[in-house]
């Protein structure tokens, strides 16, 4: 037990440290999202590209474990969606962003150095086999979802629907990174050792001040809304989605690093994006915030199970 207190506290003490800075008004929240701004556009997209750049994908990108990852994320987006609906009678619109918190764990900031801390930086290959294709795969299913739902609401054409799906797509600048690292993985391009060295600089710096920030970013939220709603998503989240990954890759016979990395990131809690799925529709903001929050903490108990469940 020491042991895996030793593996999770120092990940959720940057986050406090953040979060008391903030509390304690020695960060600012201009601080906070100048921070922010540098993590998810500069930081983490340099380390996602020389994560993916140097990644076996032969070996990392298999079937078995992107399907037990995704059919329980998939399963999560439509527990949230219909239990928000028809449970709580959330409007539909709401429902798509509560389904969307159900979708979107957050293997970035919380998996990779969760992963990292307990089996090692070459444990993390599977982790980014997850991670390049999990914010295209959820903001595509999330999108779709809502302008499917917002062109029954208001009579319009789902025309436009591949096109704002693209947009959103291609300003995404983790998506960007992740697509650049696989350009350059799969034409076997070689890039000067200057420019890599500097690439790894900033990214080594990513995921320690995206901690940080991140505990800034949770100090604005207040746990508002309707309870119930959060405690479910909460379960959605870090219940019901670690184990369908986890039944799903027992049954698929996932080799052991694969199946650690799968469902490490399938329980971690909703990722900062759930909220900006949400902010960015104007629906459900108060219980998306507020389930980030709640489960962000609650991963500190949860990934603890986990990780003394998997071999």
């Amino acid at each position: 037990m020491g042991d895996l207190i030793s593996i999770i506290l120092p990940v959720f003490l940057v986050i406090g440290f953040g979060y008391a800075a903030v509390w304690r008004k020695f960060f600012g929240s201009d601080g906070v999202d100048g921070l922010m701004k540098f993590t998810q556009s500069f930081a983490i997209p340099a380390l996602l590209f020389r994560g993916i750049s140097t990644l076996d994908l032969g070996s990392n990108f298999n079937l078995p474990l992107l399907s037990s990852f995704y059919i329980g994320a998939t399963t999560g987006f439509f527990v949230g969606l219909f239990g928000a609906r028809y449970v709580f009678g959330r409007p539909w619109q709401d429902s798509v962003a509560i389904g969307f918190c159900g979708l979107f764990s957050n293997s970035l900031l919380l998996g990779l150095p969760i992963t990292e801390r307990a089996y090692g930086a070459d444990a993390l290959g599977a982790n980014y086999a997850i991670i390049a294709i999990h914010s295209p795969f959820c903001y595509t299913l999330g999108i779709t979802a809502m302008e499917i739902v917002r062109a029954r609401e208001t009579g319009s054409s789902a025309r436009t629907l591949p096109r704002m799906v693209l947009r959103a797509m291609f300003r995404n600048a983790l998506i960007l990174g992740v697509l650049s690292g696989l350009a350059v993985n799969l034409t076997g391009l070689q890039l000067p050792l200057v420019l890599t060295d500097a690439l790894d600089l900033i990214g080594r710096a990513g995921l320690p001040a995206a901690l940080f920030g991140l505990g800034g970013v949770l100090y604005y939220y207040r746990p508002e809304g309707d309870l119930r709603t959060i405690a479910f998503i909460v379960a959605v989240s870090l219940i019901l989605h670690p184990t369908i990954t986890y039944l799903l890759g027992r049954s698929f016979a996932l080799p052991e690093p694969a199946l650690r990395s799968a469902v490490i990131t399938a329980a971690m809690a909703p990722g900062v994006n759930a909220y900006v799925f949400a902010n960015m529709y104007g629906v459900a903001k108060r219980v998306a915030a507020s389930a980030v929050l709640v489960g962000t903490a609650a991963t500190i108990l949860t990934s603890w199970g986990w990780l003394q469940i998997l071999p």
